[in-house]
């Protein structure tokens, strides 16, 4: 390791300037996120629509759009906080509930299930007078 930082010591600056500037975005917005995730949000497979989504056909493309990127954001800086400091699958977890892909919701549920994931969330929940995520 030590010999790869000599040998990229830009590369290494950039990488820690990142994870850092992540780590400082993610500290605030993470509880924010957390606490605004519907509580049944995981506990079924089949998605109900938003009741006040979007109708006007100008607007749900850029929407959507901002949404996903966003979402595929918060995945890449969560990818990113597994090995660096930073709260990383809660990140993933708040990204993959913000990006639409395939098997999503398999996933979603896969990744709620790790060790410590569902405590921290519904801590921060129960620190802002929500009710528990149901799994």
């Amino acid at each position: 390791m030590r010999i790869w930082i000599a040998d990229n010591g830009a590369a290494f600056w950039w990488i820690m300037i990142s994870s850092l500037l992540v780590l400082a975005v993610a500290i605030p917005l993470v509880p924010i996120i957390a606490v605004r995730i519907p509580a049944d949000y995981f506990s079924s497979s089949e998605r109900r629509p938003r009741s006040g989504w979007i109708r006007s056909p100008f607007l749900r493309l850029p929407v959507l759009l901002v949404k996903n990127l966003l979402g595929y954001a918060f995945i890449a800086a969560g990818l990113i906080m597994l090995v660096t400091p930073g709260q990383g699958l809660i990140t993933l977890l708040i990204g993959s509930a913000l990006a639409d892909y395939p098997g999503k919701s398999r996933f979603q549920r896969w990744l709620l299930r790790r060790r410590g994931v569902i405590g921290s969330i519904n801590w921060l929940r129960r620190r802002a007078g929500k009710e528990p995520l149901a799994t």
